[in-house]
C-alpha cells in the first residue's frame, strides 16, 4: 500500500510539473518577439556594398540620438574617412572629431582637473576612439534605471537576424500593445523585443534629425540609415572581403579550366 501511495504521489508530482512547464512555455510563447520585418539592405548578398549616403546619415543619427546612451568602442574618428566606410573626407573627419571633447592628458603640473575639480578635456583628433557617453559602467547604470546600454559596435552581429532585428526594434515602438498585455511600469511596449517590454524608450522620432543632404528624416529612414552604419561598424572590411572572395573564385575557376585542359592534353592518346 505504501508503495502504491508513493507511486501515486510521484505521478501527481510529475503531472503538476509538466503542467507548470507547459504553462510557463505558453506564457513565454505568448510574448515571444515577432519575426523581424522583411526588408533588403544594399550591403546584403555576395555583391552587396554599403550605401555611402546612408552611412553618413547613419553616423549623424548615431551621434545625435544613440550616442547619448550607447558607446561605439571599436571605432576611431579616422575610420570615418576609411575607404569602404562612410568615406568622409579627411577634413570632414577632423571636423567631426574636433566637435567632440575627450579626456586630456595631465598638464605641465601633472594635474588632470582644473581649479574647480572639473576633468581636463581637449578636442578629439583622428586617432581618438569615439568616446562613450558615460565614464564607467556604474555611471551608465545609474543614468538608465540600473540597465546597462550595450555597446553598438557589433550589435548587428550580436543579435539573431542582425540588421533586420535592429531595424524592426527601432520602428516597433509605434505598434499598439494587445489589450491583454500589461506593460510594466518603467518599460515600453515593443513586440520585436523578447518579452515585449523594453527599458529603452522610443529613441527615434520623425524629423528628430535634419539631414544635410535634404533626405526626409522619417522614423523608417533614420532607422534604415543608422542600421546601415551599425552594419559597417560591425564589419568595416566587408567590401574588401567580398572583392577578395570574388577574385579567389575567378582564380579557382580559371585554375580548374587549366588543369582540365592539361589533363586532356596529357591523357589524350592514352587510350
Amino acid at each position: 500500500m505504501r508503495l502504491i501511495k508513493l507511486s501515486r504521489n510521484l505521478a501527481l508530482g510529475l503531472t503538476l510539473g509538466l503542467l507548470g512547464t507547459a504553462s510557463a512555455f505558453a506564457a513565454d510563447s505568448a510574448t515571444a518577439r515577432h519575426h523581424p520585418k522583411d526588408l533588403e539592405f544594399s550591403f546584403e548578398g555576395p555583391f552587396g556594398t554599403y550605401d555611402r549616403g546612408a552611412l553618413q546619415r547613419g553616423y549623424q543619427v548615431y551621434k545625435e540620438v544613440c550616442a547619448a546612451c550607447h558607446s561605439l568602442n571599436f571605432i576611431a574618428f579616422r575610420n570615418l574617412a576609411d575607404k569602404g566606410g562612410p568615406e568622409f573626407t579627411e577634413a570632414q573627419a577632423r571636423a567631426l572629431a574636433a566637435a567632440v571633447r575627450v579626456p586630456a592628458e595631465p598638464n605641465e603640473q601633472g594635474e588632470t582637473v582644473d581649479e574647480k575639480g572639473v576633468p581636463l578635456t581637449r578636442p578629439a583628433v583622428l586617432s581618438d576612439k569615439i568616446p562613450p557617453p558615460y565614464p564607467n559602467e556604474n555611471a551608465a547604470r545609474a543614468n538608465n534605471g540600473g540597465a546597462l546600454p550595450p555597446d553598438l559596435s557589433l550589435m548587428t552581429k550580436a543579435r539573431e537576424s542582425g540588421a533586420r532585428y535592429v531595424y524592426s526594434l527601432l520602428v516597433g515602438y509605434d505598434e499598439k500593445a494587445p489589450a491583454s498585455f500589461h506593460v510594466p511600469e518603467g518599460k515600453h511596449y515593443n513586440p520585436y523585443f523578447e518579452g515585449w517590454a523594453i527599458g529603452m524608450p522610443k529613441p527615434i522620432n520623425a524629423n528628430g534629425v535634419t539631414y544635410s543632404d535634404g533626405t526626409k528624416a522619417t522614423v523608417e529612414q533614420q532607422a534604415h540609415d543608422v542600421v546601415t552604419f551599425l552594419a559597417w561598424t560591425a564589419e568595416p572590411k566587408m567590401e574588401d572581403r567580398k572583392r577578395m572572395g570574388f577574385g579567389v573564385l575567378i582564380f579557382l575557376i580559371t585554375l580548374a579550366g587549366l588543369l582540365f585542359a592539361a589533363y586532356r592534353k596529357v591523357w589524350k592518346g592514352a587510350h
